[in-house]
């Protein structure tokens, strides 16, 4: 029950601020920010897009991060999707896109590491870092920066160059509060390992 109330918190916090970056007409990364730019390339559903984006991801997390870690990856995902849906519930904020940027990454910084925190994230190149991490000691926030520094130069092309610069400021926000937190991230989830190994043997 700590554990799922821990991956809530996170994904509210995440939901938040996705929602406020939204709104404030700049992109995030990921593999959300990925479908959505793929969405107006190819003229497919968003939502087909990325149920199959994240497929190879979590075919990856099972071989290489474990059932337990992937089924938590699948439940974050499912209750921020769940979250964000009905964002439109809340009311519409009128925010600059540069302190809109500011506030959605920060909360967005946060609400990723309480997930990494709790082995746990939100599928793509979260997977990917957490991952790095664990295998070569990479710091998994500037992981993070440069898969989604991809996708947002992907999403140029429609944001315009002054919004696609606040999106770039964006995901260097909370890439930079994940690598703050890359050590506690590394101890929590060395010893979840440790943990496991216990129960198995």
């Amino acid at each position: 029950m700590k554990h799922f109330i821990f991956l809530l918190f996170g994904c509210l916090l995440t939901a938040i601020g996705v929602t406020i970056v939204g709104q404030s007409q700049i992109v995030t990364g990921g593999t959300a920010g990925l479908a959505l730019s793929s969405s107006y390339i190819l003229g497919l559903p968003f939502y087909v897009l990325f149920f199959l984006i994240n497929i190879p991801f979590y075919v990856f997390s099972v071989l290489r991060m474990g059932w337990e870690f992937t089924l938590s990856t699948i439940l974050s995902v499912s209750m921020l999707s769940t979250m964000t849906y009905f964002s439109y519930l809340v009311p519409e904020m009128t925010l600059t896109p540069f302190f809109g940027g500011v506030l959605g990454s920060v909360l967005i910084g946060f609400g990723l590491s309480v997930l990494f925190l709790n082995g746990s994230s939100l599928g793509g190149a979260n997977i990917l870092a957490l991952y790095l991490q664990k295998k070569f000691d990479w710091d998994p926030g500037k992981v993070n920066f440069v898969f989604d520094f991809v996708v947002v130069l992907s999403g140029f092309y429609y944001l315009g160059l002054l919004n696609g610069m606040y999106s770039i400021m964006s995901i260097a926000i909370y890439s930079i509060i994940i690598s703050y937190f890359k050590n506690q991230i590394k101890e929590r989830n060395h010893q979840k390992g440790k943990q496991l190994v216990l129960k198995t043997s």
